[in-house]
């Protein structure tokens, strides 16, 4: 009985005391709330996998304690000169080791095919949620270190949860069938065996928190050092780096940077390999005390020798196995602190997680206006979060189905917001906008952008064949091949693929094999024409797309543009006049207000802001 209380009063003075503060007082006790979602992850991830896993998990547990007990019973089979007897023991305990050792393998293989595969569903998770971010998240410096970290080690650490459990139950099991042997021997030692392997533990956790928070709080800085990185490395900036001599700039800040990061990791891992040897010396010196004491009751013949084999054994082994259960629960300790980057990038919020505010015309339940007639700005403003500026204020506009509107200010005017907030990339700051009656945050998203086909200024050059290149403008019509053409003719790119070899299937960018990049012009043509390719959308907008073309181009280019918009609603930005000066109607924009409107000729009668930037640009032709 007293073993039994001394050992309770051991272990409470050890590990409750010690590690109370050490579990409740740090990360440990707020992450340890990631250990069922990120198992649910690797259970969702595969069912089959995970439950093998645990099969051989367990069949791994008692093995080893089987193989201490016939190494007991060869010794004795020995002493006793039982040539037979030692032969029979001897080809079990074989027996046993190679059907570990195929467990073991097998475990490994399992757990390597489920890594593979969990990981390449966490990143798919990722990717899926940064696709259902909005613009807005993507203007956040906050949001990109969040995606930063959610992707550092977090397609790994889901599977190194399962494993850490799996080898969390494996060694407690092998560790109590060792308890149960050495507690029938000296309760003592199971204390000695349980204190010497928690202070290791303990400052490895330490250890990993203070990797982690390094990690975590370097990340903008690791952004950095991976954009240095791409402009160093990339054909889109290399020209300018070489001309306008970068190359020693760059590469000296990333330098400095990289060396910065090595230093900071030395330090730590410097420090944490000097507690690890010096913690491990307590557990080596614990260990030899007590094989001494247990040789000295062999050699006084207190015990067997089988029984000196089977209890050194089981305490090397017991030590072993407690020191990796503990090193598990450091290892899902740390796994959890990553896991919790990954589920905080989960959880951002976006328009569809967000309850809509009440308008108008939800709580009518049918639009106020007949449908089909076009946008509304209710008194429209708008400014970016965490700033006082207003880009756009006061914005009360009509645009009905059918006319041709152009956007005209100088840069900063709020021309392009005015376009996103149609789009809506952006909701509102103040006020409204319809269309056809519905307020724009009750349309739900993909109808509403269905109806919009949108060619923008700073248009994404996609390193894929030229028709994957257009028929992305409208996906489902991806093989369309009739539909690809037309926008082709349409965006005015029919000459630049007839020069290409392979037609439609040539690729685009330098980024593949047998890549062809083309010019700034022949890009924009390409763009145009994906944006030509959503021939049912009835809302089609230019921003600026034409910058890149010669004037006889340009002229073309919106020639169709005229005559594909019959009877549509379309929007156009353009800083050039005799494109402008088609549309229906003209809005002029200065610091986000507008401040006039009306057709090419009202507007210069009226001889102010348009009048006068039309005459500068008439100027600079004569």
């Amino acid at each position: 009985m007293w073993k039994i209380y001394g050992l309770y009063y051991i272990l409470q003075r050890l590990m409750i005391n010690s590690l109370r503060n050490q579990f409740f007082k740090s990360a440990f006790w707020a992450s340890i709330q990631y250990i069922p979602p990120s198992l649910g992850l690797a259970w969702k991830s595969s069912r089959w996998l995970c439950a093998l896993i645990g099969l051989l998990t367990l069949m791994a547990a008692g093995l080893p304690i089987g193989i201490a007990c016939l190494g007991k019973a060869i010794v004795d089979a020995i002493v006793q000169k039982n040539l037979s007897l030692t032969l029979l023991w001897v080809s079990t305990e074989a027996t046993v080791v190679i059907i570990q050792a195929g467990i073991v393998r097998l475990l490994f293989l399992t757990q390597s095919i489920l890594g593979a595969k969990l990981g390449a569903d966490i990143n798919i998770l990722i990717l899926e949620k940064a696709v259902s971010l909005e613009l807005r998240h993507f203007e956040n410096a906050e949001i990109y270190d969040s995606l930063s970290k959610a992707r550092q080690q977090a397609s790994i650490r889901p599977v190194a949860m399962v494993t850490d459990t799996m080898q969390l139950i494996q060694n407690s099991l092998t560790f109590m069938g060792y308890v149960g042997l050495l507690f029938a021997f000296n309760a003592w030692m199971v204390v000695a065996l349980i204190a010497a392997a928690i202070p290791a533990t303990i400052s490895e956790m330490k250890f990993s928190n203070a990797t982690f928070r390094m990690r975590n709080r370097r990340s903008p800085d690791n952004r950095r050092l991976n954009y240095l990185e791409y402009v160093l490395a990339n054909d889109d900036h290399v020209k300018e780096v070489k001309v306008m001599g970068l190359s020693g700039l760059f590469l000296s800040r990333y330098q400095q940077l990289a060396y910065q990061f090595l230093k900071e990791d030395k330090d730590l891992s410097t420090q944490r390999t000097k507690w690890a040897y010096a913690l491990s010396l307590l557990a080596t010196l614990t260990f030899y005390g007590s094989y001494a004491a247990m040789a000295t009751l062999a050699a006084l013949s207190r015990i067997t020798l089988g029984s000196l084999t089977l209890y050194v054994m089981a305490f090397r082994q017991g030590q072993q196995a407690f020191q990796s259960g503990l090193t598990a629960i450091g290892n899902m300790y740390e796994s959890n602190l990553y896991m919790s980057n990954l589920f905080d990038f989960l959880a951002i919020q976006t328009l569809e997680d967000v309850l809509k505010e009440p308008s108008p015309f939800t709580e009518n339940k049918t639009p106020l206006q007949s449908l089909e007639t076009g946008f509304h700005f209710h008194q429209v403003g708008f400014k970016y979060e965490g700033t006082d500026h207003w880009v756009l204020r006061n914005i009360t506009l009509t645009i009905p189905k059918g006319q041709s509107l152009a956007l005209v200010g100088h840069n900063g005017a709020g021309k392009s917001t005015f376009i996103k907030l149609i789009c809506r990339l952006y909701d509102p700051t103040e006020g409204y906008i319809t269309l056809d009656g519905i307020n724009l945050k009750d349309w739900p998203l993909n109808p509403l952008r269905k109806r919009i086909g949108a060619v923008f200024q700073d248009f994404n050059e996609y390193h894929l064949s030229v028709k994957e290149n257009v028929g992305v403008g409208q996906v489902d019509q991806l093989n369309n091949e009739a539909q690809i053409h037309r926008a082709i003719e349409r965006g005015g790119a029919t000459e630049v693929i007839h020069d290409l070899a392979d037609g439609l299937d040539s690729i685009l960018g330098k980024w593949f094999h047998k890549g062809i990049d083309l010019s700034g012009g022949q890009w924009q043509k390409i763009a145009l024409s994906r944006g030509f390719m959503r021939e049912d959308a009835d809302v089609l907008i230019l921003d600026e797309p034409t910058a890149a073309l010669d004037a006889d181009a340009e002229q073309a280019v919106f020639e169709r543009f005229r005559h594909l918009t019959k009877g549509k609603t379309s929007i156009l930005i353009s800083h050039r006049f005799p494109t402008v000066r088609m549309a229906d109607h003209i809005v002029v924009l200065e610091k986000g207000s507008i401040i006039e409107q009306g057709n090419h000729a009202t507007l210069l009668q009226k001889n102010g802001q348009y009048a006068h930037m039309f005459t500068l640009q008439a100027q600079g032709y004569q």
